[in-house]
C-alpha cells in the first residue's frame, strides 16, 4: 500500500518554521509498513493545492496532508479535498460543540470565523481535536483515503497515534519494525565495508548504514505481520552486528546518547571526569552535563582558550607551549592531566586545536586537533584533522573526544 504526504503552508515554503511533521509521519507510515514515493510542500493556493491532491490521487492508496484547517481565509485544504473529491461541507455538531467547550476553558471570545472549523465534508469521518479547535479529517473516496490533519505538531502528534494509526493499522495489517544499532570510533565507509554481504544479500530484515557526527547508526528493519514476528526476525541480524563490531557499539537502545553511554560507564566503574578545553570553548563539558544525575560523576570543566590560562589553571609548563605550540600533543597532555589533577579527577579530557577560519599554517592547518585523555598515569592522545566549516570542526572533535573517553574507561577494565 502506497502513502503520499502533501504539507500546506506559504510559512513552510518560505522557512519561517521547519517542517518536523514531515519527519515524524514519514517514521510512522514507515513503521506501518506504507511505502512512500513522494512528498510534497505546497502553499496556500487553492488551484496549486488541487493539482498536487489530484495527482496523489492518481498515483497514491492514501493521501495525508497535514496544515491549512485552521479558521482564516487562507485556511483552504478541507475545502479543496471536499471539491477535489465532489464533497458538499456539513456541518459537524460535536465539532461545534468541542470548538465551544476549548474556547471557554481558555476564557477566549469565539469569532465567527471559529466555526468554519466545524464544517467537515459529507460522509467523512471526523477526528475530534482535545488539543485544538481543528478537528481531523478522512475521507474514503473510491479508492483512495484521503487523511487531514492540523498543522500545529502539539495536535498532529496525538492525533495520529490515538486516532490515525490504529485506522491505518487497519488496513494494513503488515507493519514494519526496527532496531538501531549505534557505533562511534569508525566511520561509514568502514563500517559498511564490515556487513557488505549483509547489505547485498539482504532481504528481510534489512540493515543500513547512516552518518552522524562522530558516529554510524545501523538499521535493521523487518515486515512482518506481527511486531513480536519482526523482532523475531531483527533478533539474528542485530547479534551479527554485535559479533562483527563488539565494542565500537555502544548501544541498541534509540534513546541512548554517546554521552548517556559514558556516564552510565563512569557509574558502573566508580569514576569522575574533568574536561579542558580550547578550541570547543565549553562544547565537551556540555555534551556530558546533557546526561541527569552527570554532577555525580562529572567534576568540573575548564575553558582554557589562552596559552595563560592554560599555564595558570591546568599547570600547562611555558616552555612546552614555547617549543610545541598550543595545537600539539605534548600540550594537550599536559592539560588533561592538570585538568585531572586541579579537580581531583580519575580522568582528563582535553581539547586543542584550530578550527578557523583563519589562525592556520602549512604545518599546522585549519583544522588539525589533538584530543588527550589522562588516566592513572598515562595519556591517550589522538591527532586529527578535520575540514569544513568552524562549527563542523568544533563538533566533530567534541564526538572524538567523547569517543576517546569511553574508550579508555573501557581499556581500564
Amino acid at each position: 500500500m502506497t502513502v503520499e504526504l502533501i504539507c500546506v503552508g506559504t510559512e513552510l515554503l518560505l522557512g519561517n518554521i521547519v517542517n518536523t511533521n514531515a519527519a515524524f509521519l514519514s517514521e510512522q507510515c514507515a513503521m506501518l509498513g506504507l511505502s512512500m514515493y513522494y512528498q510534497s510542500v505546497v502553499g496556500d493556493n487553492r488551484e496549486r493545492l488541487r493539482e498536487v491532491l489530484e495527482a496523489a490521487k492518481g498515483r497514491s492508496d492514501v493521501i495525508i496532508l497535514s496544515g491549512g484547517l485552521g479558521p482564516t481565509q487562507d485556511d483552504l485544504t478541507k475545502e479543496t479535498a471536499a471539491e477535489v473529491t465532489g464533497r458538499k461541507l456539513v456541518e459537524d455538531g460535536q465539532a461545534r460543540r468541542e470548538i465551544e467547550e476549548f474556547m471557554a476553558k481558555r476564557g477566549r471570545a469565539i469569532t465567527e470565523n471559529n466555526w468554519k472549523q466545524a464544517l467537515v465534508p459529507e460522509g467523512c469521518k471526523v477526528l475530534y481535536n482535545p488539543n485544538g479547535t481543528a478537528p481531523g479529517i478522512i475521507i474514503e473516496d473510491e479508492d483512495t483515503c484521503i487523511i487531514l490533519l492540523p498543522g500545529p505538531p502539539d495536535e498532529l502528534v496525538p492525533m495520529f497515534e490515538e486516532q490515525v494509526y490504529p485506522y491505518l493499522h487497519s488496513l494494513q495489517p503488515e507493519i514494519i519494525c526496527s532496531k538501531m544499532v549505534k557505533l562511534c570510533g569508525i566511520g561509514e565507509s568502514a563500517a559498511e565495508t564490515k556487513i557488505l554481504d549483509l547489505i547485498e544479500g539482504q532481504q528481510n530484515p534489512t540493515v543500513a548504514p547512516y552518518a552522524k557526527i562522530g558516529e554510524v547508526h545501523l538499521r535493521i528493519t523487518a515486515k512482518a505481520e506481527s511486531e513480536a514476528a519482526a523482532y523475531g526476525l531483527i533478533g539474528p541480524m542485530e547479534e551479527e552486528l554485535k559479533r562483527r563490531f563488539g565494542s565500537l557499539i555502544y548501544t541498541d537502545d534509540p534513546q541512548v546518547t554517546l554521552e548517556m553511554a559514558i556516564a552510565g560507564l563512569l557509574k558502573e566503574h566508580r569514576l569522575t571526569v574533568t574536561t579542558a578545553e580550547s578550541c570547543t570553548g565549553g562544547l565537551l563539558a556540555g555534551r556530558l552535563i546533557n546526561v541527569p544525575g552527570i554532577s555525580a560523576y562529572f567534576k568540573e570543566g575548564y575553558i582554557t582558550y589562552s596559552n595563560e590560562a592554560k599555564e595558570k589553571i591546568l599547570g600547562v609548563a611555558p616552555k612546552t607551549l614555547e617549543a610545541y605550540g598550543a595545537v600539539s600533543a605534548e600540550t594537550a597532555e599536559e592539560m588533561a592531566q592538570g585538568a585531572a589533577q586541579a579537580a581531583g579527577a580519575d580522568l582528563g579530557v582535553a581539547v586543542t586545536g584550530i578550527a578557523g577560519p583563519d589562525g592556520g599554517t602549512e604545518e599546522k592547518p585549519i583544522g588539525l586537533v589533538y584530543i588527550s585523555c589522562y588516566c592513572r598515569g598515562r595519556c591517550h592522545t589522538q591527532r586529527n584533522q578535520y575540514t569544513g566549516s568552524r562549527g563542523k570542526i568544533r563538533a566533530y572533535s567534541v564526538a572524538t573526544a567523547l569517543t576517546l573517553l569511553r574508550q579508555t574507561i573501557i581499556d581500564m577494565k
